[in-house]
């Protein structure tokens, strides 16, 4: 477990405070000293820092505990340092809480809430390394893949997209059939692009067709191809999509809404790889890779008589299932900032205000992608000085007001969050983002949606301010 680092001039308040956490399980260490403090801090393992605001007797201002918070801030910015204060330092203990200190307590302090703070600032000192930890991994995970494979430019940052990008890049080399699945708008084409780019079929043709925008009357001629006099208007031959991405992939997108027509004939050829074009009676036979795409749940669609399990499994021997966007909050941010670059085309770039990230991260983006695509776009034609507020961005339906810091403090005083140390946590983060639920799920290491799960299941409730 992480030290606890107490820093108080006072020896019977560094006793006090030892003896308190000692006998409740926790590793102290003390000092009266702010430079030996920070020599502590680089040479021993701190999670939290118990800080006294004033070191000198004759002084009650804090100058000298502002100047101490700022040093350890300077050393290990995410280090949590709770401020103990006299009331006559109070205003400036709230002003570095502002500045980044975890919170403050009055002295005399109260044993339960200095103990309840302690360990909940120690754990999510550690869920924050934890996520540190998972973040350079992730991160190196990404730049192997890149140095190894075609990533056609994807921009991610979250776990899910590195498992289904790495998938994607694993089973390109081989001819099995892909479905790529997932809600509209969530780069579902980009991803058949990666699959395509890192096959053994990568030089040759790559055909894409909206299979589900096909009208049945010219669903033949568009995959398999008509002779000259087929139909009413065909005067010349037609190559079908099929016979151009010989020896190669062929992009089926919207596969889900093709009809059922549509289905038996596509069957076909998935069966034998054969097929005859519109008019003629010569069978052909083509080597083709397919590659095909939906957002209709298929299973429900089978269920319901629309899609022919049959075709199903020809088509899904390998699934890439990609996550709607609001389930993969890290990749908001940077997708935004690579769309600002896009926009930007070589000029001077936009820059992403703090209020436009917090907003951004607290829209559901039903849109996806896509959608994020559109407004970052519509952004950077209404921001001026090129600087992106959060009203540039248009997300009026956003996820509600933020939740009051009162009501955040009111839950931390729950009697039962001392005996739930999980409850505590999320509780002590929802405090020190001041009640932001996108802040307190960064700082806990988990997406938006995993935390208001937990918060539902441990009965957690913010109550929001009213609209004005």
């Amino acid at each position: 477990m992480s030290k606890v680092l107490i820093v108080d001039d006072q020896e019977a308040v560094r006793t006090a405070l030892r003896v308190l956490l000692e006998i409740n399980g926790f590793e102290v260490i003390a000092t009266d000293n702010p430079d030996e403090a920070l020599h502590l801090i680089a040479a021993e393992d701190v999670g939290v820092v118990l800080q006294d605001m004033n070191f000198d007797q004759e002084q009650t201002s804090g100058e000298q505990g502002v100047a101490l918070f700022h040093r350890i801030h300077a050393l290990d910015s995410d280090l949590p340092v709770l401020l103990m204060t006299a009331w006559a330092s109070l205003e400036t203990a709230v002003q570095l809480v502002k500045d980044g200190a975890a919170d403050y307590l009055a002295k005399p302090w109260d044993d339960a809430k200095l103990l309840r703070s302690v360990q909940s600032l120690l754990r999510l000192r550690e869920l924050h390394q934890e996520n540190t930890r998972m973040r350079a991994q992730q991160a190196r995970a990404r730049a192997s893949l890149a140095s190894t494979y075609d990533l056609c430019g994807i921009v991610y940052a979250s776990p899910m997209m590195q498992q289904v990008v790495s998938l994607a890049v694993h089973v390109a080399p081989s001819d099995a059939p892909v479905l790529v699945t997932g809600p509209a708008g969530s780069g579902k084409e980009m991803l058949a692009d990666i699959v395509q780019k890192n096959s053994r079929r990568k030089d040759k043709p790559f055909v894409k067709v909206n299979a589900g925008g096909l009208p049945d009357e010219l669903l033949e001629a568009e995959l398999f191809g008509a002779e000259p006099g087929a139909f009413t208007g065909a005067q010349k031959l037609r190559i079908g999509r099929f016979e151009a991405a010989h020896g190669g992939t062929l992009f089926l997108d919207e596969i889900g809404n093709l009809s059922l027509g549509g289905q038996a004939r596509l069957l076909r050829v998935l069966q034998t790889g054969e097929f005859e074009r519109l008019g003629s009676s010569s069978t052909r036979k083509v080597d083709v890779r397919i590659v095909s795409a939906t957002n209709v749940d298929l299973r429900k669609a089978i269920a319901q008589g629309r899609f022919r399990e049959d075709l199903y499994f020809r088509l899904n021997v390998i699934e890439l299932a990609l996550p709607a966007l609001a389930e993969r909050a890290d990749d908001i941010v940077p997708l935004a900032e690579h769309f600002l670059t896009e926009f930007a085309q070589g000029g001077p770039p936009f820059r992403l205000e703090p209020e436009a990230r917090e907003a951004l991260l607290l829209y559901d983006w039903p849109g996806n992608v896509r959608e994020l695509h559109n407004r970052v776009q519509r952004a950077t034609l209404t921001c001026s000085d090129r600087v992106v507020r959060a009203q540039d961005l248009g997300l009026q339906n956003a996820a509600g007001p933020p939740a009051s810091t009162a009501a955040a403090r009111e839950a931390e005083r729950t009697p039962h969050a001392a005996a739930d140390p999980e409850r505590a946590t999320v509780e002590e983060a929802l405090l020190k983002a001041g009640g932001v639920v996108s802040k307190a799920a960064a700082e806990l290491g988990m997406s938006r949606q995993a935390l208001y799960r937990r918060m539902e299941r441990l009965g957690i409730v913010l109550e929001r301010r009213p609209k004005l």
